[in-house]
């Protein structure tokens, strides 16, 4: 599975393209996800910081898609290659091992000088406490989430473990992902010449659905626990078992 941000609109975080997307309604927010703007802006840095506190991901829940790619983990060998970083195949229960989070985090902090890691809400904690813009308590160097900005290179090992995943796979599905934002998108293309098929579900055309044996305009919260059902009920034969 590659999924982007339109598998976890249904559990009240915007995703950024879409119609009531975060960078369609505020052009500028693009700015705050920039890696040498937050390096080189104090203020962009201490907006930040406020919108970290008020992120929805923090008391968003798993809606009924993630809880179908969990379920389906239990009866096929699968992997989840994630462009969120909101944690919520995790918090339905994919296994963690299991589930790649090619752009970071946001439950921890990164520190840009020392690569210190900690837990984001301990940080949250000292902004709450009137630390507006909190140094690293290791190194007093800057710290932000442990999510890829852009201007950041992804993690290697974590994108070559993706890589692995998509040319070995049957089966992939790509879910909510306008697979705009590379090299995430082209691993859509890595499965298909590797002979997968590939299926897109997403409300809005994509470069890749030429590769796609079939493309789903369906809403993702009834399309893949469908999908995952279909899968599931599969004979034995066409399903890899987990080893």
């Amino acid at each position: 599975m590659l999924t982007g941000a339109g598998i976890s609109t249904d559990s009240g975080i915007p995703d950024f393209r879409g119609p009531q997307g975060v960078w369609t309604r505020n052009p500028t927010a693009e700015r705050q996800f920039t890696y040498q703007a937050y390096l080189s802006d104090p203020e962009l840095r201490l907006r930040s910081w406020q919108t970290r506190l008020e992120h929805p991901a923090r008391s968003a829940e798993p809606n009924p898609a993630h809880i179908a790619l969990a379920r389906l983990a239990g009866t096929v060998d699968t992997w989840v290659i994630t462009q969120n970083i909101d944690g919520l195949h995790q918090r339905a229960g994919s296994p963690t091992d299991r589930v790649l989070e090619l752009h970071g985090t946001l439950s921890l902090a990164a520190c840009v000088g020392c690569g210190d890691r900690s837990p984001m809400e301990a940080v949250l904690d000292r902004v709450r406490a009137g630390e507006a813009d909190p140094p690293c308590p290791r190194c007093g160097g800057i710290l932000k989430s442990a999510t890829v900005m852009f201007g950041q290179a992804l993690d290697r090992a974590v994108l070559a473990a993706a890589v692995r995943a998509a040319a070995e796979c049957d089966l992939m599905l790509a879910i909510g992902s306008t697979l705009m934002v590379e090299p995430a998108a082209s691993l859509c293309a890595v499965a298909a010449d590797a002979g997968a098929t590939l299926i897109i579900v997403n409300r809005d055309p994509t470069p890749y659905d030429d590769l796609a044996t079939e493309v789903i305009r369906e809403p993702i919260g009834t399309a893949v626990p469908r999908i995952a059902g279909q899968i599931t009920a599969a004979p034995a034969a066409r399903c890899r078992q987990p080893s």
